[in-house]
């Protein structure tokens, strides 16, 4: 698939929205590993403020182990991993928990999409199971997406 970047912003967006419906998450964002980095996301939550570092850090391949002692942040938000499988053939997801907060933690789940990762956060009180259950199942629906928009071309 290397014709991510001949994707739409439009697309990337349509399919932010599709996973804000299920009213299980409250932020999320595709982000890629080479610029732009960030290719959507939701405007009005904190994943819409990610850096190019924090991505790299994020999708590392090498010292992953590191992540687990050191944690991530995410648009200036620490998070503690819980759950590595993002380059983990089948699986391709991770689960993060934030940490800190005075709102209480929250569930994030990564998932892999080709070349592309769905960022997501739980709505307070989703635990990151049912979260991860639903990534991994919008994952499929945004990979049907980009087979059908590169289908047009």
């Amino acid at each position: 698939m290397q014709c991510i970047g001949d994707i739409s912003d439009e697309v990337w967006q349509d399919c932010i929205s599709l996973f804000l419906q299920t009213e299980m998450c409250c932020d999320a964002a595709i982000i890629t590993n080479s610029p732009p980095w960030l290719l959507a996301s939701y405007p009005e939550g904190n994943f819409s403020q990610m850096t190019r570092e924090e991505i790299e850090t994020l999708l590392t391949k090498e010292d992953r182990e590191k992540l687990f002692l050191q944690g991530i942040i995410l648009a200036g938000t620490k998070c503690l991993l819980i759950r590595d499988n993002l380059y983990t053939e089948g699986n391709n997801t991770m689960d993060l928990r934030t940490k800190g907060q005075s709102r209480g933690s929250q569930a994030v789940t990564v998932v892999q999409i080709e070349s592309v990762y769905l960022v997501v956060m739980g709505q307070k009180g989703t635990e990151g199971g049912p979260l991860n259950l639903k990534a991994f199942e919008m994952a499929g629906y945004i990979r049907e997406a980009i087979f059908q928009h590169m289908a047009h071309f």
